[in-house]
């Protein structure tokens, strides 16, 4: 396919076949096809070679006739054929485009300088022509020759006529009359051959489609550049010997091993060591993550210093890797509802063209012009329509866009999302895994006796160490970073109430204030004096009891994650009102609400899970176009409802299947960034759409007006068209800047907050 008419015969011809849906991408050279059960694949090949065309399954579509869902050996699952075959593109193109820029410069120089001309030059002119509009401009005609087969015009079949109505048309002047040329130029400074016309507009238009080859391999370059950074090898231990395997032969189950400086081969989870994981590949996020037995690790990290066993669960086509580059493809192959317009104009723009051409040439000569001018009026309109810069507009904004996403961290699931984030004005946070890290720290200990902080901490977190829930691993942490922990024995439990042990000999009861007293343990009016005013701070309070008597409290908070302020600041710049919705008491909201900048009215705590829905619904009412960004599996249907939903890529794979857009980081900056790098893809794509409307609208009636050069044409048509490209490739910029920090931030540098938890 070459221009945007293309683009749309193949779109309406798809579209006739019975539930088929098809949104064709120029620079992809791709179809995106949704189809009912009743299409066969064959039958969609075959509505494409009917129309003009050739098509195949790309890597990794699922094909329905019979077959299974495979990648192409040696490929990668989700990476666009376009960039596969840019080069080999760009190198079909370049043997043209030299043969033609070296013949075409003599034919200019000897048609265009009177000084430079010799006797019978035109023949030269014709000699040296020959090749350029026959075999250089080959892709031209066979294009046009394949439409016109089946009763259709492109833009090639607009160059195909203006090259070779130049070309024929000067060929029948010198052959008609061989004296045209018998005189130097010294003596005759005017003739009627457009041998120059045919050869220039041929280089100028090789010399854009070289270039539009070479601008879009480079905007597929940041999504082939993600997809080919995963591990080409992996050491599998199998009965204890190391094995080296290819990556792709990988199975869930498998044990492997990742040395310090390697890429982790698949997704999985430690089974042994401790390391830290570099991974800025996927999420963008530049500090490393400190991963332990249990912790999940992605393929294609790096394993920064520490010898880790994985245990592989996710492979091929299932990886988080190979997911990205699904996602991103789909929504480079999409098509946003801003750029039907161009299809639709792009359908009638061609006919209508040759239309204006041929009554350019009849006005000209029924007003008494000269054949010259009618000739040349002609030619200018047929090469100046060209509407390459309208088909490029859309498409290789959003290759570019989505693809430096990607790079970033950032997946945007289709184009239609480009369109939704510039109406949206209101963005609701869920606090917990968003704003804040839902991770418990210790904050303060408050001691009723003459034992030290410290003491209570060990004792509690010896007994505390036992227990599966998050409150005691907090408790864990905080004192085994203090010390070895002691060991316990007589060690009891009860959901929702505490723990209880000997440690060193005595007795410790951990828990809510209930548990110590079902433990022989009193607490009097100061105690509970003691624990009103944290639990008003809004801090989860845990109470320590040793030797029958308490010991104090230990009080745990919520951690807001670093950056959340800033991101919260820059989401107010970019027009959207925040709303923190949790379900932390009110307490606990508004000291999260005051640290990061929201105003207390725009809070709303104590909601359930199933309250989510309702509070996005509400606001909708109100007028609002809302967002929601969240991680949880009860998240999901808030996510959903939401015009738009932005799921952070550390939560669940519910969350992030009913969002719209996902950042793969945890950090909340990466969703103002989400948002922002959306709303410049879409600036961008009207900035190519007006461009390619007004170039069109102003080209075509200086054309016709006589007052445009055909050679002058075609290289502001092709010029037209590199324009909208690298206008396009401007967002491969997009954050470099911004986003290079000043100075390395400390390794968990988190601010703590008070939080509400059940305690188990």
């Amino acid at each position: 396919m070459t221009c945007a008419s293309c683009v749309a015969r193949v779109e309406r011809k798809l579209g006739k076949l019975d539930g088929v849906q098809a949104s064709v991408n120029l620079p992809l050279e791709s179809a995106h096809v949704t189809v009912p059960d009743t299409v066969t694949d064959q039958q969609i090949i075959d509505t494409v070679t009917a129309t003009g065309y050739t098509a195949r399954l790309k890597a990794g579509s699922g094909t329905r006739a019979g077959g299974p869902d495979q990648d192409r050996d040696g490929e990668l699952p989700g990476l666009p054929d376009e960039a596969r075959t840019a080069p080999a593109a760009s190198a079909t193109l370049r043997p043209r485009l030299i043969l033609a820029a070296v013949l075409t410069l003599p034919v200019v120089i000897i048609s265009m300088i009177p000084a430079a001309q010799f006797p019978h030059w035109g023949w030269w002119a014709f000699a040296l022509s020959l090749p350029v509009v026959s075999w250089a401009a080959w892709p031209f005609h066979r294009a046009a020759a394949i439409n016109a087969r089946h009763l259709a015009s492109t833009m090639d079949t607009l160059v195909s006529i203006g090259v070779s109505a130049a070309f024929l048309f000067s060929s029948w002047q010198l052959f008609a009359d061989p004296s045209l040329t018998e005189h130097t130029g010294m003596e005759m400074s005017a003739h009627t051959l457009y041998f120059e016309v045919a050869a220039v507009v041929t280089t100028f238009l090789l010399l854009g489609r070289y270039l539009e080859a070479n601008a879009k391999q480079r905007a597929g370059n940041a999504l082939k550049a993600l997809l080919n950074l995963g591990a080409k090898e992996a050491t599998v231990v199998r009965d204890g010997v190391e094995i080296q395997v290819p990556a792709e032969r990988l199975q869930p189950g498998d044990i492997f091993l990742v040395r310090p400086g390697e890429k982790i081969a698949t997704d999985g989870f430690v089974v042994d060591g401790n390391s830290a994981i570099d991974t800025s590949l996927i999420t963008g996020e530049s500090l490393p993550v400190e991963v332990g037995v249990e912790d999940t690790v992605t393929g294609a990290t790096i394993n920064t210093n520490g010898r880790l066993l994985v245990k592989a669960t996710r492979v091929g086509s299932e990886t988080t890797l190979a997911q990205m580059g699904k996602l991103v493809s789909q929504a480079q192959s999409g098509k946003a509802p801003i750029a039907r317009l161009a299809d639709r104009i792009s359908a009638i723009f061609v006919p209508v063209v040759l239309a204006i051409a041929a009554a350019t040439f009849a006005v000209w000569i029924l007003a008494g012009g000269d054949l010259q001018a009618a000739f040349t009026a002609a030619v200018a309109v047929l090469v100046i329509a060209c509407p390459c810069a309208l088909g490029l507009a859309t498409p290789t904004a959003l290759l570019t866009g989505t693809g430096r996403g990607a790079q970033m961290g950032i997946l945007i699931r289709g184009p239609q999302v480009l369109e939704d984030t510039r109406t949206v004005d209101t963005i609701v946070l869920d606090k917990t895994g968003t704003v804040t890290t839902g991770r418990l720290s210790v904050a303060g200990i408050h001691n009723f006796t003459d034992s030290s902080d410290d003491e209570i901490l060990a004792f509690a977190g010896a007994v505390e160490a036992a227990s599966e829930h998050p409150i005691a691993g907090a408790i864990a942490r905080a004192a085994k970073a203090k010390g070895p922990l002691l060991p316990v024995t007589g060690f009891d439990s009860a959901p929702g109430g505490g723990v209880l042990g000997t440690v060193d000999g005595r007795q410790v009861v951990a828990g809510r204030a209930g548990w110590l007293q079902a433990n022989g343990i009193d607490l009097t009016a100061a105690h509970y004096a003691a624990l009103e005013a944290l639990e008003d701070a809004g801090a989860t309070v845990i109470w320590v009891g040793i030797d029958g008597a308490a010991a104090g409290t230990i009080s745990l908070t919520d951690t807001i994650k670093d950056g959340s302020a800033a991101a919260i600041s820059k989401l107010k710049t970019l027009g959207l009102r925040p709303v923190l919705l949790t379900g932390d008491n009110a307490a606990v909201a508004a000291a999260v609400a005051a640290e990061v900048g929201i105003p207390a009215e725009d809070v709303m705590a104590g909601v359930l899970p199933e309250g989510k829905v309702q509070v996005v619904r509400q606001l909708q009412a109100s007028g609002a176009t809302v967002a929601m960004a969240g991680d949880g599996v009860n998240d999901a249907a808030a996510l959903a409802q939401a015009d738009l939903g932005i799921a952070m890529g550390s939560g669940t794979d519910v969350a992030i299947a009913a969002a719209d857009l996902t950042v793969m980081g945890n950090d909340l900056g990466q969703v103002a960034q989400a948002i922002e790098l959306s709303r410049k893809t879409l600036a961008t794509i009207k900035g190519n759409l007006f461009w390619a409307f007004f170039y069109n609208a102003i080209g075509i009636p200086v054309a016709a007006l006589g007052l445009l050069n055909p050679m002058i044409a075609g290289a502001a048509m092709a010029a037209s068209s590199v324009l909208v490209v690298s206008n396009s490739l401007r967002l491969r910029r997009f954050g470099r800047l911004e986003n290079q920090p000043s100075a390395p931030a400390p390794m968990n540098a988190t601010r703590p907050v008070a939080v509400s938890h059940d305690i188990g």
